[in-house]
């Protein structure tokens, strides 16, 4: 019989063993079939030197249980670090200022409100912006110059309607 017929005959006899056998300590069937398959399938690749060994299914049992035992390990591990970084479920809402900013930014052109976002929320200079838009530098400094007259006059209602209420 080749190593092949081997194996099948092998695999067809004790597969079924093997997956009662660690669905049993896993207490997860669809756990126990992937540990099942991948002891099979080392099994598979070493089988020249397992189909000598007195028992194979033993090897391939083990092999399964420490499959399985990795798994919880790292299901653990884990669990840990979800609990040691985990954070808070609830999250602050965005402060009044920067809802009135946000609504401001959606008010200006579009154009004038890329040019304000880039220089003064991204940190890029007028000509890393006119790089990046292809864009005249003129024209950047004309769409910030209009983008921060506008926001200031929208800015400054939303602010003195707070300040009045």
């Amino acid at each position: 019989m080749s190593g092949t017929e081997s194996f099948d005959q092998f695999y067809r006899d004790t597969h079924r063993r093997v997956l009662t056998y660690l669905y049993a300590v896993c207490g997860d069937l669809a756990t126990a079939q992937d540990v099942t398959q991948e002891a099979y399938a080392r099994a598979w690749q070493r089988w020249g030197r397992l189909a000598g060994y007195d028992d194979p299914e033993a090897w391939v049992r083990t092999i399964g249980w420490r499959l399985a035992a990795g798994n919880w390990r790292a299901a653990k591990r884990w669990l840990t670090a979800r609990v040691r970084l985990a954070r808070p479920d609830t999250t602050a809402g965005p402060s009044p200022d920067n809802v009135a900013i946000m609504a401001a930014l959606a008010q200006i052109p579009p154009a004038q409100r890329e040019a304000v976002v880039l220089h003064h929320l991204c940190g890029q200079s007028v000509a890393e912006i006119s790089t990046a838009t292809s864009t005249p530098t003129g024209t950047v400094k004309a769409r910030l110059s209009r983008g921060r007259a506008a926001l200031a006059l929208l800015l400054t209602d939303s602010w003195e309607a707070t300040d009045n209420v």
